[in-house]
């Protein structure tokens, strides 16, 4: 490739902003191709303004770019491909409740500040063994509220891959709500979560409208491995395959970073949304308060394992708290439990998965033999860590 003739013709074709102009993913035919054009796009930013703006994407080798209609960079077509970016929607949520600021709740043996859903999986009766120290989880959603009391403690670096050049503020609330439930630590007036002592890394992807370019999700997945964090956070998903996604899953997969997903929340009884239903994806649906599958998550084979996901209570902007449904509050509740074994144990991602399948409480009777994906159970999980 004539990296020098590529990288000018990107400069032309990504420096016109139209309102036809669409996001795309450049893919290089060949990884050398690739580096060799990354050096060079590092170097030639600062002199040529309309490479400022592409992104390099070393998990799938590739670069992410806004493109004009009539771009040319087809005539290196047997050198690279274009692929369309497309948008994802985080999963409509259910029964959305606002409640007052500091506000104290009721668990099931007392009144205090651990949520229902952080009690019904056994979390505090194991915090004396394990509650998640130093065990780094990327949560790839719509930001964090830096200023919540709860997360303070909580909370380390992250990327804004909206705009890199400010903090991944939260505008949407989405993102604030799983970080709580993964690991709050308002032991006093707030709420705990699942794995207290865990550190959350806020990968802002999704806009104040719940709304994301898989380029972007891609990105929030290769930064979290160039960060060396332990466990991704994917409280979202689509309906339609993507391969440049499945990749970078993959990818994440084989540099041992545990990936946790939610199912979706379209009461489908054989198929779950993607990135939940890639194999190295550890596959999550939602329970109600009752312990049975609730009617809006999807299931099927793919489910790995179901977790607490009807009106569940935790933090929200402006130091607030709301209630909310959807498998993504179930998911949260599976990454907390994963750092809780984590910090107890090294585990491969196959190993995680694995526990959490064969540990799980029994929802209905196996017919024939054959393995159900069950409820997710902290101190079971604890011991399957310790076991392995």
């Amino acid at each position: 490739m004539d990296v020098a003739a590529f990288l000018l013709q990107l400069h032309k074709d990504a420096g016109r902003t139209e309102p036809s102009s669409r996001k795309h993913l450049i893919h290089f035919t060949s990884t050398a191709d690739y580096y060799a054009c990354k050096t060079e796009l590092v170097r030639l930013k600062s002199e040529l303004a309309g490479l400022s703006e592409v992104i390099p994407l070393d998990i799938v080798h590739a670069f992410s770019c806004t493109l004009h209609p009539a771009a040319r960079l087809a005539d290196f077509s047997g050198e690279m491909r274009l692929e369309a970016d497309t948008r994802v929607t985080l999963s409509k949520t259910k029964a959305v409740k606002a409640l007052p600021k500091r506000a104290r709740i009721q668990s099931s043996v007392r009144t205090g500040t651990i949520p229902w859903g952080v009690e019904q999986i056994g979390a505090p009766e194991i915090w004396s063994k394990s509650v998640g120290k130093n065990i780094r989880v990327g949560v790839i959603d719509t930001g964090i509220d830096y200023k919540h009391p709860d997360l303070k403690n909580s909370i380390s670096h992250g990327i804004n891959l909206l705009n890199r050049r400010v903090l991944p503020y939260d505008d949407n609330g989405h993102g604030t709500h799983i970080a709580g439930t993964i690991a709050a630590t308002g032991r006093y007036s707030g709420i705990v979560g699942v794995a207290p002592r865990a550190i959350i890394h806020p990968v802002k992807a999704f806009d104040q409208h719940g709304s994301a370019y898989v380029s972007d999700i891609i990105a929030g997945i290769d930064w979290c491995v160039q960060n060396n964090l332990d466990i991704i956070n994917m409280s979202f998903g689509m309906k339609t395959y993507n391969p440049t996604l499945e990749q970078a899953v993959m990818n994440a997969y084989y540099n041992g970073k545990v990936i946790v997903a939610s199912s979706g929340n379209d009461g489908r009884k054989k198929s779950v949304d993607y990135p939940a239903r890639f194999p190295q994806v550890v596959s999550v649906g939602a329970l109600t308060r009752l312990g049975k599958i609730a009617p809006f998550s999807n299931r099927g084979k793919q489910i790995d394992i179901y977790a607490p996901g009807e009106r569940v209570y935790s933090a929200w902007l402006g130091g607030k708290y709301h209630e909310l449904s959807g498998t993504s509050m179930a998911t949260a509740h599976v990454s907390g439990v994963i750092a809780l074994m984590l910090a107890l144990k090294k585990m491969s991602p196959q190993q995680i998965k694995s526990a959490l399948r064969r540990c799980s409480l029994s929802l209905a009777k196996r017919e024939g033999g054959r393995w159900r994906p069950g409820h997710l159970n902290a101190r079971r999980a604890i011991r399957e860590a310790r076991q392995e």
